[in-house]
C-alpha cells in the first residue's frame, strides 16, 4: 500500500478515534444535566406550526394537564409543538425540558424553558428522550416526530425497555398510518396484531393524560 494511502487511513482513524470521547462527553453532558428530572413525558411535534394554529394550542393545553397532573415535559427545545410543550408546561407550573439538537438551518431554543441541554448526535439526544420518560405523546409531525416514534416502538416491541404509555394525537392525521400497520404490516405478516395494543389514538386530552396517569406510578 502506497505511505501515502496508509497515512490517510491511520489519519481517518485517528479522527474516529477522538469522536469518541465527543460522544462520550455529550452522554455524560445529558447524564448530568436530567439526573434530578422528576417523572417526565416527552412530547414530539413539528417546528413548523405557528401559535395561531389550533393544533399549537392543543399541545399547549394537552401539557399543561400533564404539569397539572405531575409530569415534567420534554421536548426538542425547539420552535412550533416543541414550544407549545414547552409554554404549557411550564406556564401550569411544570418543569419545562428542551434537549436541542445542532442542525445547520435548526432555530435556536425556544424561551419556556426551565432546563437545557444541547446535542451534536440524534443517538444521545434519542437516548436521553427514551431514559427520561415515563410516556411519549406524539403530536403530528414529520420524520423527526416518526423517528423518534418508532425508536420507541421497536425498543418496546423488542423488550429492550419496559413498555410505557404511547400516545398518538390527533386521528385525522394517526388514522390513515394505524390504518396501513393492520393492512399491510399485520396483514403482510411484519408485526404481529398484539404490537398495535403498544399506543393509543386519540384527539381527546383527558384521555391521554388519563391513559398516561393509569400506567404510571408516580
Amino acid at each position: 500500500m502506497p505511505r501515502s494511502k496508509q497515512y490517510l487511513i491511520d489519519d481517518l482513524s485517528m479522527k474516529e478515534s477522538w469522536r469518541l470521547f465527543k460522544i462520550m462527553s455529550e452522554v455524560v453532558d445529558g447524564f448530568d444535566t436530567l439526573n434530578d428530572v422528576g417523572p417526565a413525558v416527552s412530547v414530539f411535534g413539528s417546528a413548523r406550526v405557528g401559535p395561531e394554529e389550533e393544533i399549537y394550542k392543543q399541545t399547549e393545553e394537552l401539557s399543561a394537564e400533564l404539569a397539572k397532573a405531575g409530569f415534567s415535559v420534554i421536548t426538542g427545545g425547539g420552535p412550533g409543538l416543541m414550544e407549545a410543550g414547552n409554554k404549557g408546561c411550564k406556564e401550569a407550573g411544570g418543569e419545562s425540558i428542551g434537549l436541542h439538537i445542532h442542525l445547520p438551518l435548526e432555530q435556536d431554543f425556544n424561551e419556556y424553558l426551565d432546563v437545557m441541554c444541547a446535542f451534536r448526535y440524534f443517538f444521545i439526544r434519542k437516548l436521553m428522550f427514551i431514559k427520561y420518560a415515563m410516556a411519549y405523546v406524539a403530536m403530528p409531525g414529520g420524520y423527526g416526530t416518526l423517528d423518534e416514534l418508532s425508536e420507541a416502538l421497536v425498543l418496546i416491541q423488542t423488550k429492550r425497555i419496559r413498555p410505557f404509555p404511547i400516545v398518538l394525537m390527533g386521528t385525522d392525521f394517526w388514522g390513515p398510518l394505524v390504518d396501513w400497520f393492520k393492512e399491510k404490516l399485520v396483514k403482510d405478516g411484519f408485526c404481529h396484531k398484539d404490537d398495535l395494543d403498544l399506543f393509543i389514538v386519540t384527539d381527546d386530552i383527558k384521555e391521554a393524560v388519563g391513559h398516561i396517569k393509569r400506567h404510571v406510578v408516580l
